[in-house]
């Protein structure tokens, strides 16, 4: 891979790729800062067109997962884990469990977790070769399905966002668009129609819309039409890019607030949403909640925590905002200079007093009392 690329996607600790041409396996396991603690990110297994993109991807997301973490006040460094293959056709048993002893290989600096094309049952094949794994089934201790989490803690932005733009203490009667009714979207529909939000919702699949409108008396309009339909918050909850330069100046919305990752197309389109006075809630600040979930489990894993601790969106956010006002700059410059300002500060106070990640883990609980 030329170094541009790793060079163009931020400076990298570690890149590995993994080959097991027995089982299948083609993948790119990307450690991009431990300053903090032992990278953790989920493994996406996409049909990528090319290793190229595969490359790039695992670059992009693994960058991301370490100001995630920061953004978050975690003690965790960002890493990411890419499978090139069709997860509908071609998942085996094999195949995660070779993948597992990959990451076992890297004792504990990486940690993975379930993410795009991935579920708990494969997080179960990888736990059977190595401990360094979050989301495993219930069963065997883990936090299962993280989505509630992660659907929670975008509530916890919404309610940020409510607060500092309209000034308001409640959801209630406020308008919610939410685009996106996955695992996360359709968690956040059940925790919006609770706070007795207004609700509109889009989907591309119309069960999913169905079963929803039919759940709760709420409205829906297709996937498209929703960014651009009037509200008080958007919560972008799909694919990401949807604010770009075709919807951006069409946008009736007072804030943005979503679950959804790379909501912003391009980065220049956070200094649009400020001209137009939009407030932003930059979404790796707001989509946390599953990665503060995963942390939890790290320790023991209890739900109560694990919901408690979701809780902190809401604050993370206000001093994301309070940044951005006082400095005078977009709230995804001031989500990045909180993210930056933690990993130089504390990370530099760790790497003095212990040697950053010095040695390997023997076990997982090693780790983690290490990070305490």
């Amino acid at each position: 891979m030329p170094f541009e690329t790793i060079a163009k996607h931020g400076d990298h600790e570690e890149i590995v790729f993994c080959n097991n041409p027995e089982v299948g396996l083609k993948a790119i396991i990307a450690i991009h800062n431990t300053a903090l603690g032992p990278a953790l990110g989920g493994t996406r297994m996409w049909n990528y067109a090319t290793e190229e993109e595969a490359f790039v991807d695992v670059l992009r997301l693994s960058k991301g997962m370490t100001y995630k973490a920061a953004a978050a006040g975690l003690n965790l460094g960002g890493g990411k884990a890419v499978i090139i293959g069709d997860p509908k056709t071609q998942k085996t048993e094999a195949l995660f469990r070779a993948f597992g002893a990959f990451v076992n290989s890297l004792h504990g600096m990486y940690i993975t977790a379930e993410d795009v094309g991935t579920t708990v049952k494969d997080m179960e094949y990888i736990f059977m070769e190595t401990p360094y794994v979050t989301g495993i089934p219930k069963a065997f201790g883990g936090s299962g399905d993280p989505s509630p989490y992660t659907a929670h803690g975008t509530l916890m932005g919404i309610k940020a966002a409510a607060k500092r733009k309209l000034g308001a203490d409640s959801l209630e009667g406020l308008r919610v668009t939410v685009q996106g009714l996955g695992n996360v979207g359709s968690n956040l529909v059940d925790y919006l129609v609770a706070e007795k939000a207004i609700v509109t919702i889009a989907d591309i699949d119309k069960e999913k819309v169905n079963h929803l409108t039919n759940k709760y008396d709420i409205q829906s309009l297709d996937p498209e039409s929703i960014i651009t339909a009037e509200t008080d918050i958007l919560a972008p909850c799909a694919l990401g890019a949807v604010i770009n330069d075709k919807t951006i100046s069409n946008l009736k919305c007072k804030a943005i607030a979503g679950g959804a990752n790379n909501q912003l197309a391009e980065s220049r389109h956070a200094s649009a949403l400020k001209e137009l006075g939009i407030l932003y809630a930059p979404d790796y600040v707001v989509n946390s909640g599953g990665l503060m979930n995963v942390f939890v489990e790290l320790e023991g894993y209890s739900s109560e925590r694990a919901i408690d601790k979701t809780t902190q969106v809401y604050d993370n956010l206000m001093q994301v905002f309070d940044i951005a006002e006082k400095e005078d700059c977009t709230t995804e410059e001031a989500a990045n200079r909180l993210a930056e300002y933690r990993i130089k500060n504390i990370g530099g106070i760790r790497q003095h007093h212990q040697g950053r990640m010095s040695r390997p883990f023997s076990t997982l609980k090693e780790m983690v009392d290490r990070q305490k």
